[in-house]
């Protein structure tokens, strides 16, 4: 008897590769659940469109009794029109609201993509962050911030519904052949920023590897909390280097000052607070992943920015 797989932002980038995925295999019955109509609906795959945060999802996990469920949804690039307590909403209450329905509805299993985030971009980060390091996200940053929110959700929930096994993934900086997001728009400027003082290291991951770990997770013996990066760090001026670019190196005062009149005058998105997210990059430890996860990443943080540089930029 097939086992139901429940995909949340089943529409999202890391959800239709991951539906995707889920349903070559036989053993299993796969839901894909968003907001949004799908662009193409996969054979064999039920599709339910719903708002994370509304009362539906509950009807939807009662009529279909996920076993698993993969919770995918959540706001990483905001819309010009977004709002941050748009995106409290959808990522701290609808990730509530679901976690409410899995409890009443008997799902034994939720696998949630965190990020590494979650902990913070901090002076005093350690060089390498693992797994027992807290996480600290920074208030002003709405998705560090909320990542951080529903780990500490999460945490509740396993002291109070452990009938209810959580795999949480800490994800680094996920590139691919096709990937887009705020840190490729960053590498595919003419000269790359850099603060002096700091190296600004990047951990990357191969969207291929975060498909392989959180399909994995479906059948895993190991419940837990797991970084998902690649071997090694590569710092902002070796990228550059690696572009065939030049770094703008910016003293931080001054990047600090140029953000916020930027942001004043309506010529940028970004404020003062992305000086941190330069300067303080959590860099992520995968030991833990490796070992007791079982799973080795396939490309080294070198050996996929190799692959992405070379599908951009050839």
């Amino acid at each position: 008897m097939s086992r139901t797989v429940l995909v949340t932002g089943s529409s999202g980038y890391l959800g239709q590769l991951t539906v995707a995925e889920l349903a070559c295999r036989t053993d299993l019955a796969v839901v894909a659940l968003d907001v949004r109509e799908p662009a193409r609906r996969l054979p064999g795959v039920i599709y339910e469109v719903a708002d994370i945060r509304a009362p539906q999802v509950s009807d939807i996990l009662a009529r279909h009794r996920p076993e698993v469920v993969i919770h995918l949804a959540s706001i990483v690039t905001p819309g010009k029109h977004s709002n941050r307590q748009f995106e409290y909403s959808v990522d701290v209450e609808g990730t509530r609201n679901l976690l409410q329905a899995c409890v009443a509805h008997g799902v034994k299993r939720i696998v949630v993509s965190s990020s590494g985030a979650a902990y913070g971009y901090h002076a005093d980060n350690p060089a390498w962050l693992t797994e027992d390091d807290p996480i600290r996200g920074n208030e002003r940053f709405a998705y560090s911030w909320h990542k951080r929110l529903v780990e500490e959700m999460l945490a509740d929930y396993r002291t109070t519904q452990p009938q209810l096994e959580q795999i949480i993934f800490r994800i680094g900086t996920i590139l691919g052949e096709t990937v887009r997001n705020q840190i490729t728009d960053l590498f595919e400027k003419p000269r790359l920023i850099a603060i002096r003082g700091a190296d600004s290291p990047f951990v990357f991951i191969w969207d291929r590897d975060v498909i392989g770990i959180l399909t994995a997770a479906i059948d895993s013996p190991n419940p837990g909390i797991y970084n998902v990066a690649g071997d090694g760090a590569l710092g902002i001026r070796n990228i550059a280097a690696r572009l065939g670019k030049r770094c703008l190196v910016l003293p931080p005062g001054l990047l600090h000052a140029a953000l916020g009149l930027l942001k004043k005058l309506g010529l940028t998105q970004y404020g003062p607070e992305q000086l941190d997210f330069l300067r303080y990059r959590p860099v992520l430890s995968n030991s833990k992943l490796k070992q007791e996860f079982a799973y080795v990443p396939r490309l080294s943080s070198a050996a996929v920015f190799e692959l992405y540089r070379k599908a951009r930029m050839p």
